[in-house]
């Protein structure tokens, strides 16, 4: 067995809390428990499968052997049916040598950071948020942390980022955001771009930029009154130093398809393009075709929205529902109403009351430990997304949640709940 040091970064890599969670909850359900699992940011294809279209053009992609190696940047009828699909559905124009294809969402948020952030270079991010603090890691970029608050629904706000604004290299932003399910309003998101606007208005020609990242790899998905905006729409001047990471993952609750996008300026999409097909991390041929010819079925797309959005709202706002009842009841937690996305953001607030047998829950992480046992119920701790580790609040995922279980899990944490002291 190896023991000689590794790396710098392989040494100072930090454990993922979501994963170390996950082992107590496959270990609780070895041992024959009910687990409520709502803590996995992905979905159970048994009650939400991909598209039946994109699947049929899946297979006949593989029928017809589309086996080979895709060129670096993504094949060009993939990138023209994206530019049609966000055209049509986000009034953005971005021609196919700024669309960047990859087997996901992650490559292109590695691909920009590699390309913008080098070392001690400031980066900009809210917390919680998933994974930004990894990515500065891997670039030894500066961390310029937001803890963002209830009251702007977990969204940092321009006021918030003007003080940091100075000779960063890069913003990077998520909306609708993981973990929260919330959104920028328009306002806010303006007034955001407007400082990125002014910024790079006053740095020198040989100056390094100021990029904003723009995750949107939920933006399909939005409940009610809720609007999604996006920075280029709002501030077509923006166009030239933002890059959008995007894909069909969450959209199509097609996670493991593994098809992603990046729109951005054609040299940094250049730069990103060299920079993953050294890593080779390049979309499938077969699915790459298929999902050329499934963007522009807007009809079938259409239908396979209104269903899927329909399902995951009804079980957002019944799981709201029941917490707002906990909290009239007296119970110390709480929710945001739902946005967006798949996440239902909660709170429970129960540091220093006693279990049953006398135990004191002490920190936020016995009460995470605490719902697990006697709960049955598993959900992300805000703590898990950069956040300090006293937030009493939670990131519930319904991508595997079962209606029918929903009155079940409630009664579950209201039991829970009344055995405190």
């Amino acid at each position: 067995m190896g023991t000689g040091k590794l790396s710098r970064l392989a040494e100072t890599l930090i454990g993922s809390e979501i994963v170390k969670l996950g082992a107590d909850i496959k270990e609780k359900i070895k041992q024959g428990n009910k687990i409520y699992n709502y803590t996995i940011g992905d979905f159970d294809s048994s009650i939400f499968p991909i598209p039946q279209q994109l699947e049929e053009e899946i297979i006949a992609a593989y029928r017809h052997h589309d086996t080979t190696y895709p060129p670096g940047e993504g094949i060009l009828e993939l990138r023209d049916a994206v530019s049609k699909f966000i055209a049509a559905r986000e009034g953005i124009d971005y021609n196919t040598s700024e669309i960047l294809i990859s087997n996901g969402g992650r490559p292109l948020i590695y691909a920009a950071f590699r390309a913008i952030v080098d070392k001690g270079d400031k980066v900009i991010y809210p917390v919680p948020s998933w994974n930004n603090n990894h990515y500065v890691h891997f670039n030894e970029g500066e961390h310029i942390v937001i803890e963002s608050r209830l009251e702007n629904n977990f969204m940092p706000t321009a006021a918030e980022i003007a003080p940091h604004i100075k000779g960063a290299t890069l913003l990077a932003l998520c909306s609708p955001l993981n973990p929260t399910g919330t959104t920028f309003s328009k306002t806010e998101l303006e007034a955001i771009c407007d400082l990125v606007i002014e910024e790079n208005k006053q740095r020198s020609a040989d100056e390094k930029k100021l990029y904003l990242m723009y995750d949107q790899i939920y933006w399909t998905l939005t409940y009610g009154d809720t609007q999604h905006y996006n920075p280029v729409s709002l501030r077509p001047e923006m166009k030239d130093h933002t890059i959008f990471v995007d894909g069909i993952s969450k959209s199509f609750a097609a996670t493991g398809v593994r098809v992603g996008w990046a729109l951005g300026p054609t040299n940094v999409i250049a730069k990103m393009k060299a920079i993953n097909s050294h890593v080779g991390s390049w979309a499938p041929m077969a699915e790459q075709n298929a999902l050329a010819k499934y963007l522009v079925q807007t009809d079938n797309i259409d239908k396979y929205f209104t269903h899927f959005k329909s399902e995951l709202a009804e079980r957002l706002r019944s799981i709201y529902e029941g917490f707002q009842k906990l909290k009239a009841a007296s119970f110390s937690v709480d929710a945001v109403a739902p946005q967006a996305a798949i996440y239902l953001t909660i709170q429970i607030n129960l540091v220093g009351k006693k279990t049953a047998e006398g135990k004191l829950l002490e920190k936020q992480s016995d009460v995470t430990n605490y719902l697990l046992d006697e709960a049955k119920l598993a959900v992300v701790p805000f703590y898990a997304f950069g956040a300090s580790v006293n937030s009493s609040w939670y990131r519930l995922s319904v991508g595997t949640c079962k209606k029918e279980e929903i009155g079940e899990m409630l009664g579950m944490l209201e039991a829970a709940l009344k055995k405190l002291s």
